[in-house]
């Protein structure tokens, strides 16, 4: 099978995948290629926190001009994955001299498994972008074609506990990656002082107590298959669920938004999070640290169009006079793709990290604020 992710976390989904108990796994570029069975496949979908979608392959061949598409395609035995008078949808990525057109491919695909039906039934199957029986996916590069379906359907990112979000709000995959690429692993208090509808607050509170990302969701693709084993999806469901633990630290999250603050609200509790998650309505410029123990923070600026009437040198300013005198023993990690802005911060980072979002490059940046000044620490050791 194959899982899809955001560039720069093939690592941090390898991780998962073994941590899961995936066998022979492989990185590749955005994808991570592993085995399992059925239940792994129920497990991978349910459990992983930075995939977006789970393919599995069924049929792989070459490909040199047009006319092998339609046959390949053609021969494979569609009826063991869809009745007659079903539906089904085909994306495809493309990477060819002649196949160029990603929808074309898709057009030609769906062609050759209609005709299939057609000739052997007398009946074809319908077209469903939104709800289909099954969702096909072309993968060609060069001279190798890969089909397989889509066991996810809507993006894994949509976990499903979101219902009410800000402008440009942060996607859960890249939320949940940009926490683990933090290195945060629930031992301390977390925080993130600009939340917008709480997005980061939620994935880390899942990471915290080992809740499994995608409980929420409404649906998998591999619901209406055919061979959908609904004991065997509780069974796995179940086991994960036995996996989840307690958390003895504090999450909390601020925003100067009243609008912002209403919607992390609604959405935390719409994940069931609110006994982990404190939500305070607050300009973070005007706060400072309770108490002197250890503090995680992530966070992602508002950038861009959340950025209109915002000077952009004072307020990255303000968020480097912030952290250095009211946050003492703090891990802060910033993710902006304004890159330009870090400069105004006024601090040294000690790690950036290239990752995109959506399609803007962006740099995750971390930030170490010492109790006392950094000489003082050197001194004490």
């Amino acid at each position: 099978m194959v899982a899809k992710t955001l560039f720069g976390f093939e690592d941090i989904l390898a991780n998962e995948l073994r941590n899961l108990g995936a066998m022979d796994v492989e990185k590749g570029v955005r994808v991570v290629t592993f085995v399992g069975d059925k239940g792994f496949m129920y497990k991978a979908n349910l459990g992983l926190r930075t995939a977006i979608k789970i393919l599995k392959p069924i049929k792989s061949f070459r490909i040199a001009r047009e006319e092998d598409l339609y046959k390949n395609v053609k021969n494979i035995k569609w009826e063991n994955y869809l009745k007659p008078e079903g539906s089904l949808a085909v994306d495809a990525t493309v990477h060819h001299s002649i196949f160029t057109h990603s929808q074309y491919t898709a057009l030609k695909t769906k062609d050759a498994i209609v005709d299939r039906f057609r000739e052997n039934n007398g009946t074809r199957p319908n077209i469903d972008l939104r709800f289909p029986d099954i969702k096909v996916n072309v993968h060609i590069d060069r001279q190798r074609c890969t089909i397989s379906l889509d066991t996810s359907g809507e993006s894994l990112h949509r976990r499903g506990y979101k219902t009410a979000t800000n402008i440009a709000p942060i996607n859960e995959v890249l939320a949940a990656g940009l926490i683990m690429m933090s290195g945060w692993d629930g031992q301390s208090d977390f925080m993130d002082p600009m939340c917008g509808s709480g997005t980061i607050l939620a994935e880390a509170a899942m990471i915290a107590c080992d809740i499994p990302p995608n409980l929420m969701r409404k649906e998998f693709a591999f619901e209406r298959w055919e061979d959908w084993d609904v004991d065997l999806f509780e069974k796995i469901e179940e086991s994960l669920l036995k996996k989840t633990h307690d958390f003895h630290h504090k999450i909390f999250g601020y925003d100067k938004s009243p609008s912002a603050i209403k919607k992390a609200k609604e959405n935390i509790k719409n994940a069931h999070l609110d006994e982990f998650i404190h939500i305070q309505h607050e300009d973070f410029f005007k706060t400072q640290k309770a108490g002197s123990d250890k503090l995680h923070m992530v966070f992602n600026p508002p950038y861009g169009e959340r950025l209109e009437n915002l000077n952009v040198e004072e307020f990255y300013g303000n968020i480097g006079t912030t952290l250095k005198h009211g946050y003492p023993n703090t891990n802060a990690w910033l993710v902006t793709s304004n890159l330009e802005a870090l400069k105004f911060v006024g601090l040294r980072p000690s790690r950036k990290i290239k990752v995109f979002n959506a399609k803007l490059e962006a740099r995750l940046v971390k930030y170490e604020m010492y109790e006392g000044s950094r000489k003082a620490k050197k001194q004490s050791n």
